[in-house]
């Protein structure tokens, strides 16, 4: 295991640093490989931007989360979700791509005023353990219009929206990327397919 200090990440994150983003991550990967690690989780939605460079890097095979969470949803027999998350996750290709082009799993996402609305929850309450009930309200609202607007289902795309959000919560099926990931991760560890 090795973790980052998520101070330093945000700052890089919102500055679009992402080329040394990748380099952080990249060298991460590579202290686990190192370390002797059969293989690599990246226990966040937005930073599987790095996916390509980490498993490159590293030779390892990667989990990546959209295609844990892929599985579930095509289970579910679902074609067509809303992605909830950071706004790098909701507006940044690398999920709703892998989602469409890997899974034939059509994704729409809020529109501009809500994504910045669920991304400032994200990092100014969730990332800070601040649980509202005006907030949960907020993306009860924003999962029920998207929802009308044809989606199925609903992808938890960011690891801090599950604090908020339950099943309870939504009328639509939910998917939450941090449960589905980490089981995922666990399966493989132990040996099963």
């Amino acid at each position: 295991m090795y973790s980052l200090d998520f101070g330093p990440v945000k700052d890089l994150q919102f500055e679009g640093e992402w080329d040394r983003l990748a380099g952080i991550m990249v060298d991460a990967g590579m202290r686990l490989k190192n370390g002797g690690a059969d293989m690599i989780t990246i226990c966040t939605n937005t930073m599987h931007l790095m996916y390509d460079d980490v498993k490159r890097a590293t030779g390892l095979p990667v989990i990546h989360i959209a295609d844990t969470t892929a599985s579930e949803i095509k289970t579910a027999g679902i074609s067509k979700v809303l992605l909830i998350g950071t706004r790098f996750t909701m507006e940044k290709d690398f999920y709703k791509k892998k989602l469409a082009e890997d899974h034939g799993i059509q994704t729409l996402i809020p529109g501009p005023e809500q994504r910045e609305i669920v991304h400032r929850i994200i990092y100014e309450e969730l990332v800070q353990g601040v649980i509202r009930e005006a907030s949960r309200e907020t993306f009860r609202e924003i999962i029920s219009g998207l929802a009308e607007r044809g989606a199925e289902g609903v992808v938890l795309g960011c690891t801090e929206i599950p604090l908020l959000i339950s099943s309870e919560d939504v009328e639509i099926p939910l998917f939450d990327t941090t449960r589905i990931h980490a089981e995922e991760a666990v399966s493989r560890a132990l040996g099963h397919p």
